[in-house]
């Protein structure tokens, strides 16, 4: 392998176009964006024009995309629902995947990912973006180092407009606002308290709006971590798409992250002790080509990356006991996993704002 490694993106949906293939741009110090996988060859061509890419191929011809030598890894945007199947087949090819989050729809799916990742000998890693974004890991470390104490309840809101038809609201997509949205903020409580939830609670509801005749527009939950400490988190798709916070408070203090999940404006914290306040800011920046440079130099230095696939599996595992949760209405145990290696500021890599990159038949998501 040369000292670049060479990706296809998988699936040019709205977080590929928007997010994606403009992070190329400032992660050419080791990263090559050299083919597509697409259904739509519209797609493919008008952007292949745009960023410079020759090579592209059909879903019906992923087998041969993976054949032909032209890229060393793939990036997966597609549905949750497939995430498993194009990673699986990517890896017996020998090919390293870098997978959208949640890294599946069920836990069994995730540890096939796992496993042929192992068998095959290459790097899986799942983009978690804010990993390696300054405000959340500077609010991280700021809790680490007990400038709020011991931190005692940490509770998340995530809420936005979800388009009529969007694939979000497909139950056969595994759709709903738990799994598109609702993974950050348990995402962000597992590395706030630095350990696994062992009991957890989950509410849902949805109004008689159409857009969810499928799915839950809203969904709520509770988690109960060592240390007699909870979290809870409320995501939805029938709110404005303003919300976007979390905050922890400790023994001594108090942390405000809003907004904290978005990657499209400036992200903010407030730090709150002994009544006095300091605010913290990080201008717009990609939150794509960090992960992008982080993996390609696992691939280069073979090096695990972080995430790995075990902290995507964790994940799920939770969001699978939360459904359960809701189903049966009352709480659901977890089994006692180890840890996994947590994010810290040493991942933090700043890189510029994407300025409004071209979309090709394609809509956002959200309202």
């Amino acid at each position: 392998m040369s000292k670049k490694v060479r990706f296809a993106v998988v699936g040019l949906g709205h977080i590929a176009q928007n997010a994606v293939l403009p992070a190329f741009k400032h992660s050419k110090e080791n990263c090559e964006l050299t083919g597509f996988v697409s259904g739509d060859s519209e797609k493919t061509a008008q952007l292949g024009s745009e960023y410079g890419v020759g090579r592209s191929w059909h879903y019906d011809d992923y087998e041969d995309a993976l054949a032909s030598k032209a890229f060393d890894a793939v990036y997966i945007a597609l549905p949750d629902d497939m995430h498993a199947e194009y990673a699986v087949k990517a890896a017996n090819h020998g090919i390293h995947v870098l997978c959208e989050k949640p890294m599946a729809t069920r836990v069994d799916e995730c540890q096939a990912m796992i496993d042929a990742a192992k068998r095959n000998n290459i790097k899986l890693m799942i983009a978690y973006r804010l990993h390696f974004e300054r405000t959340n890991m500077e609010a991280l470390e700021q809790i680490r180092q007990g400038k709020i104490g011991n931190p005692r309840f940490f509770n998340a809101s995530f809420g936005q407009q979800i388009r009529a038809g969007n694939i979000r609201t497909k139950e056969e997509h595994s759709g709903g606002p738990l799994h598109d949205i609702g993974i950050y903020c348990l995402n962000a409580a597992r590395y706030i308290f630095g350990e696994e939830p062992y009991e957890v609670m989950g509410m849902a509801c949805a109004t008689n709006d159409s857009r969810f005749a499928e799915v839950p527009e809203t969904v709520s939950a509770m988690l109960k971590f060592p240390g007699d400490r909870i979290a809870s988190f409320i995501c939805s798709f029938g709110t404005t798409d303003d919300i976007s916070r979390f905050e922890v408070a400790g023994t001594k203090g108090l942390i405000s992250v809003d907004p904290a999940f978005s990657y499209q404006g400036e992200l903010s914290y407030k730090l709150t002790v002994g009544g006095k306040e300091s605010l913290h800011k990080t201008p717009k920046r990609d939150q794509f080509a960090p992960e992008l440079i982080h993996f390609a130099d696992c691939i280069l230095q073979n090096k695990e990356p972080n995430p790995c696939g075990f902290e995507g599996q964790k994940d799920v595992r939770i969001i699978a006991a939360i459904e359960e949760s809701i189903r049966r209405g009352e709480k659901v145990l977890l089994e006692a996993l180890p840890g996994t290696v947590r994010p810290d500021k040493t991942l933090i890599k700043e890189k510029p704002a994407v300025k409004n990159p071209k979309l090709v038949n394609v809509q956002a998501p959200s309202l």
